[in-house]
């Protein structure tokens, strides 16, 4: 068992395949120096990525983030804190800060002299940094130290490159400065400063996990020192993002309820929604309806449905087209006699509709349960009979009911011990996908 225990954990060896030291102190020397050639290809790497983020092309994007060179002085950053040479962090540091500071100039003379100023998608992604980008940055950071450690460096760098995305975000913050749209500037930099403070942050862990030799000694209290400053950074530009990211996952929650929400009171008492907003910042639903006129009743009703989803109720805001509330009745009073058939009319189609669909799906439950027995028979005649429906889940969730869509639920009949665990399993896939729902439930009852 020990033998089979290590020859498992030796898959996970690094130490094999690790360079010589003095090997890899060379290339991360070589890599954080930026002048001459290394100079000109930052430069040439902002402007292509500056144009990708322009035309908002992610082909040209991925295309400027092959050529960068600004991985090196991070990685050297990294590598020299993890062997406390100070003087190879001073000099990454600075070597660091001159190529932010060639970057922003560069992009800012891009999007300065660009004709084209509009924010596109790519531009905004980078605007909004969470805690899923500082794990983006710190298992990519993982990949490249280790790849560089290795005599087997293969593919990795260019990829790393490609996935922490230390070119955009710079080129955005140069954008932001260009067009005096300080959001964008500290947004984007905020990204930056995220991927360039956990690939160093990745790069120091795998070099003491490694055991990279320390080049110098170090007095323990200085030591000491230089780690609370990292944990001290590290916390601080992590804090933000987790923040960023818990809003996030809350506005994906409200998008998806005020969804639901939506479809429930499309049609209330002969009105018709005619037209919805969203507002995600302020969590507000803005609805318009058209038809034959809310009451306060009807308003009440549509507010207490909103709780159900589990939205602010003081948050839904309910109009009447043509009008608002306050001269509601004013505005109807000069409304042509077409108008108002009109409008009755269409709420009374739309209604007509919906119920037309409600009636083909109620028509078409018997003929699904008859199709699934004629195909299941032949496979397993010892089900005698199936039962079929579509219902409704009730869940109690936080003092308030939520009501799931109609869900579709089988029932098999057959013999006691006819059907084992194996044969439970594939009717329970073959149905799913028979039917196209995931959800549906599948129950067996037996006779004697």
């Amino acid at each position: 068992m020990k033998d089979k225990l290590e020859m498992f954990l030796n898959w996970f060896n690094l130490r094999s395949e690790l360079e010589d030291y003095d090997a890899i102190h060379e290339n991360i020397e070589k890599g954080i120096v930026f002048k001459g050639t290394n100079l000109w290809i930052l430069v040439f790497a902002i402007v292509v990525a500056s144009v990708g983020l322009n035309m908002n092309s992610t082909a040209v994007i991925i295309g400027a983030m092959l050529i960068s060179p600004l991985m090196g002085p991070i990685n050297g950053m990294g590598y020299s804190l993890a062997t406390y040479d100070f003087h190879l962090l001073r000099l990454s540091a600075k070597n660091f800060s001159f190529a932010v500071g060639v970057s922003l100039i560069t992009s800012t003379l891009y999007f300065a002299i660009s004709p084209i100023n509009e924010a596109h998608s790519e531009l905004l992604a980078r605007t909004s940094p969470t805690i899923y980008d500082v794990i983006i940055a710190f298992f990519g950071g993982l990949a490249g130290i280790i790849a560089m450690s290795s005599k087997l460096k293969g593919n990795v760098i260019p990829g790393v490159a490609i996935a922490t995305a230390l070119m955009p975000p710079i080129c955005t913050a140069g954008y932001g400065l260009a067009t005096l749209q300080f959001n964008f500037f500290f947004g984007a930099l905020y990204l930056f400063t995220i991927n360039s403070v956990f690939i160093a942050f990745a790069a120091l862990i795998v070099c003491q996990f490694l055991k990279f030799p320390i080049r110098s000694i170090v007095d323990p209290d200085r030591k000491r020192r230089v780690n609370h400053t990292i944990t001290t950074i590290i916390i601080m530009t992590i804090i933000p993002s987790i923040f960023f990211g818990v809003r996030l996952v809350q506005n994906e929650e409200f998008v998806k309820k005020s969804e639901s929400f939506l479809q429930d009171v499309a049609v209330v008492e002969g009105n018709y929604l005619y037209n919805q907003s969203v507002w995600v910042p302020s969590k507000t639903v803005e609805l318009v309806y058209s038809g034959y006129g809310l009451s306060d009743s009807i308003r009440d009703f549509i507010k207490r449905r909103a709780l159900n989803f589990g939205l602010d109720s003081s948050k839904i805001i309910i109009n009447q087209a043509f009008g608002f509330d306050i001269v509601q009745e004013n505005v109807r009073k000069f409304q042509s006699e077409t108008e108002i058939l009109n409008n009755k009319l269409n709420a009374a189609l739309f209604t007509i509709q919906q119920k037309d669909y409600k009636i083909d799906s109620i028509m078409n439950i018997p003929m699904l349960g008859e199709k699934i027995i004629n195909e299941i028979k032949s496979i397993y005649p010892q089900i005698q009979n199936v039962a079929y429906s579509e219902t409704y889940f009730y869940t109690n969730e936080q003092d308030s009911i939520v009501r799931s869509d109609k869900i579709p639920t089988i029932i098999f009949t057959a013999k006691r011990n006819s059907l084992n665990r194996s044969d439970r399993s594939k009717i329970e896939n073959w149905v799913k996908k028979r039917i196209g729902n995931e959800n549906s439930k599948i129950l067996f009852e037996y006779t004697n």
